[in-house]
C-alpha cells in the first residue's frame, strides 16, 4: 500500500487543510478516533470521516477497530522521508495546531484505548 508514495502523492494528500492538521495530530498522539479528530478539528463526523478515508485510500493511514470505536494513526509501514517530513512539519507548526490540541485535551470522555499488538 505504501510503495506508491512518491513525494507529489504525499504532498497532493495533504494539501488540503483539514487533511494535514488531522495527520500532524495523529502523528503527535500516535492515534485518534474519529470522535477525537472531530472534536479537536470542531468539525462535523461526515467531513472527518471523509478525510480519513482520504488519507487511508493515499496509504498515509492505516485504522483498527476496538469495540465501537475505529482508531487511525499512521501506517506502520511509512518510508523513513514521510515520518521525517511530519516530524519537521510537526516541530515547526505547534502554534499552528494548538487551538486542535487544547481542544482535544479539554475533551471529555475520550475513549479508552487497550494496548494494541503490533
Amino acid at each position: 500500500m505504501t510503495e506508491h508514495l512518491t513525494p507529489a502523492t504525499v504532498f497532493k494528500c495533504l494539501s488540503d487543510e483539514t487533511r494535514a492538521r488531522m495527520t500532524l495530530l495523529i502523528a503527535h498522539e500516535g492515534e485518534l478516533c474519529v470522535c477525537e479528530l472531530t472534536c479537536a478539528l470542531d468539525e462535523i463526523q461526515p467531513k472527518v470521516s471523509r478525510h480519513l478515508a482520504q488519507l487511508r485510500s493515499c496509504g498515509l493511514l492505516e485504522d483498527r477497530r476496538q469495540g465501537q470505536w475505529v482508531y487511525y494513526r499512521l501506517h506502520p509501514h511509512l518510508p523513513d522521508w514521510i515520518h521525517q517530513i511530519l516530524q519537521a512539519a510537526l516541530n515547526a507548526n505547534q502554534q499552528w495546531l494548538a487551538p486542535n490540541s487544547r481542544r482535544l485535551e479539554n475533551m471529555r470522555n475520550r475513549p479508552e484505548r487497550n494496548a494494541r499488538c503490533d
